[in-house]
């Protein structure tokens, strides 16, 4: 094939290279040629021409190619019908074909300095061009057009730097840049508003300054914009959490992705009061109380939907840290097959909350998908012939199906002072968030007793141990024996990647060494990521649970006493068919499902 820039981007070479790596028919490839112009005409209808300048955006906007035109017309893959020809896989062909190496942008891994200051934003729109890396002296730049040579000469006297071009999609490159430059903007913009240098003791020292009439104020349309941004960009990433953490001198934003922080943003610390504060306007938190920590909520359209995010400040060396969870019913709310039990486990719980009366306790720690299942639990329990009533502190996400009520410890709203008064409002169904006392585990016993169904929660590392913090809570072998159904213990493992997942074979014995016991002897087949864009290189992309589901027997309540020991009711209960977390996260590694290092990470050998 030619390798010359007119050549290498015409729609002879882009369907020539699709039809050689088999991606497209010759059906297919006439259809393409057929329609090109038809598409790309409907394709520049929106779009200005190469050289213009949006008059309602600001944005230059990119001229239409043949890539384009294909990847609009959601073709399905000749070598896999189950697929469509995307953008992706289109660049992917053609980087091989052109001989520069392939890059999906992996947002996490950017240095926003580095993407917005090494050249300006016109220009790198104008040209699609995006700088993701600097090693060894060289600058590796992102571009769907790899042959802009006098583009790479101009960016290489700018920055003094060796330019290395790598192919990536165009879409990725028009947001990447877009979405950069816009937060670095609102971010620079905000804080140059701040004219006076700074001077934060955080809550270590007072340090009495009389605020300035400029300073910057939580709906500045910057700093709107920068937490909108956040909020977005977590959103796409998939994030259960976000951090914003102020230090010494500057203010860090982090991300909880599948379980793990990723650091994504590193601010100015001028800015962190501000950020803050809007946070407090939008989750309707007192934006002057600084000193105390502070709990709040705010609702967000996300594509349609509404997204619950829980706000919590809490006062730290450096200033104020805010935590915010982002609860999604995508994730709240699932059927339960889809949790990740065991079909002999899911028997058993829906055993558990199919009974008229009784307690069933969920446990695990902070981060465990406590929430989830007992959100989805209530859903499927939900229908117009139940009350269901709930006590959360505070309500995590806001369901019609339930009555639902926040506690409010500042006017005696607490889980023991409202559960005397559920029991007025006649329910069938109630959730406790959390036992957290003597009185609260006896009003939920009380309850129990009088005919109603209650789901609670309680921090213990399995299900056996739920059993002994009863009672180390005070509360009577015999009503436990009179009330509690069941227990289920919870973790979370990641799961392989799907779209790099590997097989690979591993000795059962090197297994058994690390405290895995497999029950099978010689090589076992498990499975394992091998690092691609979808999971981030990290070989994971999204968490299933690993259970343990304890129904109380009568051979348990014989050994429910005040004396109870811990390791005789997990024998026990091992004895009548219980199996940890540890067996059933071996057993979603032995189906492929997660790796024998989240197996280590999350479980321990019982």
């Amino acid at each position: 094939m030619p390798d010359t820039k007119h050549h290498s981007l015409s729609s002879e070479y882009v369907c020539q290279a699709l039809c050689e790596k088999g991606l497209i028919s010759q059906t297919q490839e006439t259809q393409i040629r057929k329609t090109e112009k038809s598409i790309q005409r409907k394709l520049e209808k929106g779009q200005a021409r190469p050289d213009e300048t949006s008059a309602v955006s600001g944005r230059i906007l990119a001229p239409i190619t043949i890539i384009d035109v294909i990847d609009s017309m959601n073709l399905q893959r000749a070598d896999d019908p189950s697929k469509s020809l995307g953008e992706e896989i289109i660049f992917q062909t053609l980087a091989n074909a052109w001989g520069f190496p392939f890059k999906k942008i992996d947002p996490l891994k950017l240095d926003l300095n580095l993407v917005t200051t090494t050249i300006p934003r016109n220009f790198a729109m104008r040209h699609l061009v995006l700088p993701i890396a600097i090693k060894d002296g060289s600058l590796t730049v992102a571009t769907p057009n790899p042959f802009n040579t006098e583009v790479f000469q101009d960016i290489s006297q700018a920055s003094l730097l060796k330019v290395k071009p790598v192919v990536s999609p165009k879409s990725d490159i028009t947001k990447l840049i877009g979405e950069f430059f816009s937060f670095k903007r609102s971010i620079m913009k905000a804080e140059h508003q701040f004219a006076d240098p700074l001077v934060d003791l955080g809550n270590l020292e007072q340090y009495v300054q009389l605020q300035s009439p400029d300073e910057l104020p939580s709906d500045d349309q910057h700093i709107v914009n920068a937490v909108n941004y956040l909020f977005s960009y977590a959103f796409d990433q998939r994030a259960s959490d976000i951090h914003i953490e102020p230090k010494r001198d500057t203010s860090l934003v982090r991300m909880r992705i599948d379980g793990v922080l990723y650091t994504v943003h590193d601010l100015p610390k001028k800015v962190h009061s501000a950020v803050v504060s809007r946070i407090k306007n939008l989750s309707r938190l007192d934006m002057a109380e600084k000193r105390r920590p502070q709990d709040g909520r705010i609702k967000i359209d996300k594509k349609g939907m509404e997204v619950e995010i829980r706000v919590s400040t809490i006062p730290v060396a450096f200033g104020e840290k805010v935590v915010m969870r982002l609860m999604d019913p995508e994730i709240l709310f699932q059927d339960l097959e889809q949790l990740g039990f065991t079909a002999t486990d899911l028997i058993r719980y829906n055993h558990f909350i199919k009974m008229p009366h009784g307690i069933v306790l969920v446990c695990g720690p902070t981060g465990s998908g406590k929430s989830t299942t007992l959100y989805s639990t209530l859903r499927d329990l939900s229908s117009p012939k139940v009350n269901i009533t709930t006590v959360e502190d505070p309500i995590e996400m806001v369901h019609e199906a339930f009555n639902q009520i926040a506690v409010q410890p500042a006017v005696g709203v607490t889980f023991s002072a409202i559960l005397r008064n559920i029991l007025r409002q006649d329910p069938d169904i109630i959730m406790i968030g959390e036992m957290r006392d003597l009185e609260t585990a006896e009003n939920a016993i009380q309850a129990a007793l009088t005919g109603h169904l209650v789901l609670s929660t309680l921090h213990t590392n399995d299900a056996a141990s739920a059993i002994t913090r009863l009672l180390d809570l005070g509360v009577p072998p015999f009503l436990i024996h009179a009330t509690l159904i069941g227990i289920q213990a919870q973790r979370l493992v990641r799961k392989v990647c799907p779209h790099c997942r590997e097989s690979f074979e591993m000795d059962s014995s090197e297994l058994k060494e690390l405290g895995i016991k497999t029950g099978a002897v010689g090589m076992i087949k498990l499975r394992r990521g091998t690092g691609c864009s979808k999971c981030r290189n990290t070989g994971y992309l999204g968490r299933a649970g690993i259970f343990e589901v304890l129904p109380y027997t009568e051979s348990l309540k014989k050994i429910t006493t005040v004396q109870a020991d811990l390791d005789t009711i997990s024998s026990q209960a091992k004895k009548e068919g219980m199996e940890t977390m540890r067996e059933n996260a071996i057993k979603k590694m032995l189906g492929g499902d997660t790796t024998y290092q989240e197996v280590l990470r999350v479980t321990w050998e019982n």
